[in-house]
């Protein structure tokens, strides 16, 4: 099949396999098509990986699509690749991509595993994506998770904070100090503070930056206090 293909594509097929997906050739197209589906050859830990991946982009509702032929031009990236897509930037409408690489910091010679993501931006498509939006509005409110239970516990309630009108913004990591710090040097006029102990009573930490006044309030309560 490897010779019907264009000259490229019969160089690709030899010394890097998956740039064939990535061919915009019209005529290669069907053939293309044809070719075995990376889906159906995941393994035993990247399958449920890419399902939480999937998992946790619908649960806070961010729309996303999935493209078996999705080629980054970098071989050390495993598990997930990402693309960012632009609607009105017409046919050039990526504006970063990237994915995983849990191994590159071993490839360059790191005795510690530095497992991380990474991506590049085109700076041009970034432009005109932000000369299009809106200045952004002031942040209402930083969630500060204590843990990966809180974490997921905090993604959900950010997403609906967020659905009810409210700027939110969630810190990732699990230090406290370090999520004040970042509350701060993002202007945020209050932090709510979700640990396991918050979770299991259903009583919150809320800060205000500017006076430092804490608060326990009810997750009905969160829109109320910061609206007030």
């Amino acid at each position: 099949m490897a010779d019907k293909l264009c000259t490229d594509c019969q160089r690709r097929a030899v010394t890097n396999p998956l740039r064939v997906l990535d061919c915009k050739v019209e005529a290669d197209q069907p053939i293309i098509d044809k070719l075995p589906s990376i889906l159906d050859y995941l393994c035993e830990v990247c399958r449920p990986h890419f399902e939480a991946v999937q998992q946790f982009l619908t649960e806070r509702g961010i729309s996303y699509a999935i493209k078996p032929r999705l080629v980054r031009g970098l071989d050390y990236y495993m598990r997930t690749t990402f693309e960012v897509v632009h609607g009105s930037l017409g046919a050039q409408n990526s504006v970063l991509g990237g994915g995983r690489y849990d191994g590159l910091a071993e490839m360059l010679g790191s005795k510690v595993p530095a497992p991380g993501i990474g991506f590049s931006i085109g700076e041009d498509r970034l432009v005109m994506a932000v000369e299009q939006s809106q200045a952004p509005e002031p942040l209402d409110l930083f969630v500060a998770p204590l843990g990966d239970a809180a974490l997921h516990h905090a993604g959900l309630l950010a997403r609906d904070l967020r659905r009810d009108g409210l700027s939110v913004e969630l810190a990732t990591e699990g230090k406290l100090k370090r999520a004040m710090e970042l509350a701060n040097k993002l202007g945020a006029r209050y932090t709510l503070i979700v640990g396991d102990n918050e979770i299991a009573t259903g009583l919150y930490a809320l800060k205000n930056m500017q006076s430092g006044e804490q608060q326990s309030v009810t997750v009905d309560q969160i829109l109320e206090r910061v609206n007030a």
